[in-house]
């Protein structure tokens, strides 16, 4: 029996005092509102307020309605403002899964930003997926899937980021260091430390190395680009990994960049989203940030 509008109107008399008042309030004329409390008194069975001259004062069932306005109203009403915000792309949460490994260096460079600018957008970042990257999109487990190798499916979208060259991380006295570039017959004798990833799915193999049916000594897999680069660094093995990245850790290791083949393998960072998400105010805002900070690496 009691809707919102009769918490409204309750809680305008309590706090205005005056029928007209409270009908102005809420850009009601009295003869609505009177009629509204009257249905809901008839309803009822009992009385919500009582007249004193102009005024008009709450009744003990009145009381009980005003308790449950005051505190159903607000609730509602940040409700609504929430809503209202997720609606506009003001408001939700962004999960963003990394199908690029060394990627998160690059990626701090843009949550800090997105985060001062989305105070009310929840972020988080997924690197392992049930079913991968592209079924995690899918399944909505994701919002945002940043890759180097995009599948491109129907209801999906890629943008891209960032263009980078992968090549050969070597130490800096490494035989293979004066090399302008290398053949993927240099890498016969080689331990080549990469990321734990399906060989299919590494460029290092895919295109440079299967084409041509070579394959390194051995093949170590560590997970985190740090111990991988420190290895390079103590010359316990060479890696294939972006340029901008090599640059940023040559600063501190001994480690130099060697270009894979004469013409290089060039790459790009693609963000994957559903279509239906592109118009998202917060995660068009993302890939935004994302592309200004590309060349910053």
């Amino acid at each position: 029996m009691i809707e919102r509008t009769h918490l409204s109107i309750i809680r305008e008399v309590s706090r205005l005092g005056t029928l007209t008042e409270a009908a102005n309030a809420l850009f009601l004329t009295q003869s609505a509102l009177s009629h509204a409390i009257k249905k809901l008194e008839s309803q009822l069975g009992i009385k919500v307020w009582s007249k004193e001259g102009r005024n008009l004062r709450l009744t003990q069932a009145g009381e009980h309605i005003l308790s449950v306005a005051n505190r159903t109203l607000p609730q509602l009403e940040h409700t609504e403002h929430l809503i209202e915000q997720i609606a506009k792309g003001k408001r939700g949460s962004l999960r963003i899964g990394m199908e690029c490994h060394p990627c998160y260096q690059w990626l701090l460079t843009v949550v800090s930003p997105y985060l001062e600018q989305w105070p009310d957008v929840d972020l988080d970042v997924k690197q392992r997926f049930q079913f991968g990257g592209l079924g995690a999109l899918f399944s909505h487990d994701i919002d945002a899937l940043v890759t180097p190798d995009p599948l491109f499916k129907k209801g999906l979208t890629y943008l891209p980021v960032f263009d980078y060259e992968l090549v050969l991380v070597t130490h800096e006295d490494h035989i293979l260091a004066d090399k302008s570039f290398i053949v993927p017959q240099d890498l016969n004798n080689e331990i080549l430390i990469t990321y734990p990833v399906e060989t299919e799915r590494l460029d290092i193999f895919s295109q440079f190395l299967a084409p041509q049916q070579c394959s390194p000594y051995k093949h170590k897999t560590i997970e985190t680009t740090d111990i991988m680069l420190q290895m390079v660094a103590s010359k316990r093995g060479v890696s294939a990994l972006p340029a901008w990245l090599v640059e940023q850790y040559s600063k501190t290791l001994p480690i130099k960049a060697i270009k894979l083949g004469k013409k290089g393998i060039a790459k790009q960072i693609f963000i994957g989203l559903r279509e239906s998400d592109v118009s998202i105010e917060y995660i068009q805002s993302f890939i935004d940030i994302a592309s200004k900070h590309s060349t910053t690496q």
